[in-house]
């Protein structure tokens, strides 16, 4: 873990991603290591989130956060680009989706809606994704994205079908 890094409390612990990160367990999910790494393996492998340069901070069945830079990731007007905040919210609440399906189902997104509140031209990007509501079938999870000073830039809601496997 980076000095700047979320630290982990009393009772936790921290594991490492495939890509060397370390992500945060809380406790109760240390039993479910093999399906959180299984995550981490699909999301770092090459692909979107590893090419907009999404990073885990924390992972639990209550919240998933993660951070994206602005640079390499802007459109021509040299602002961050709308589809990269909807690759971050996807991915966030897609992974906090898949922890609720657990290991025999998984979840694929059917409807994801972003309203943009406020451009950032720099800096980094925190996404907070938490469930509205998980049920048997149906996962829905609320998006926050904001720049390093707390403000927000964009609010998106997923809705995942959880599908066994």
């Amino acid at each position: 873990m980076t000095p700047d890094s979320p630290q982990p409390a009393e009772g936790q612990g921290a594991h490492s991603a495939p890509d060397g990160s370390d992500v945060l367990d809380a406790p109760g999910l240390l039993d479910e290591s093999d399906q959180i790494s299984e995550f981490l393996d699909m999301v770092n492998a090459p692909g979107l989130s590893t090419r907009l340069g999404i990073e885990f901070t924390e992972i639990t069945h209550e919240r998933v956060v993660g951070t994206m830079p602005v640079a390499g990731n802007t459109q021509p007007y040299g602002i961050l680009h709308g589809g990269a905040h909807a690759a971050l919210a996807e991915t966030l609440g897609s992974i906090g989706a898949a922890l609720h399906a657990g290991p025999t189902r998984f979840p694929v997104g059917i409807e994801l809606s972003c309203s943009h509140h406020r451009s950032i031209s720099e800096g980094l990007v925190t996404g907070m994704a938490t469930p509205i509501t998980s049920g048997k079938t149906l996962s829905v999870w609320d998006i926050v994205m904001t720049d390093e000073a707390g403000r927000r830039l964009s609010t998106a809601r997923l809705t995942c079908l959880l599908r066994d496997r």
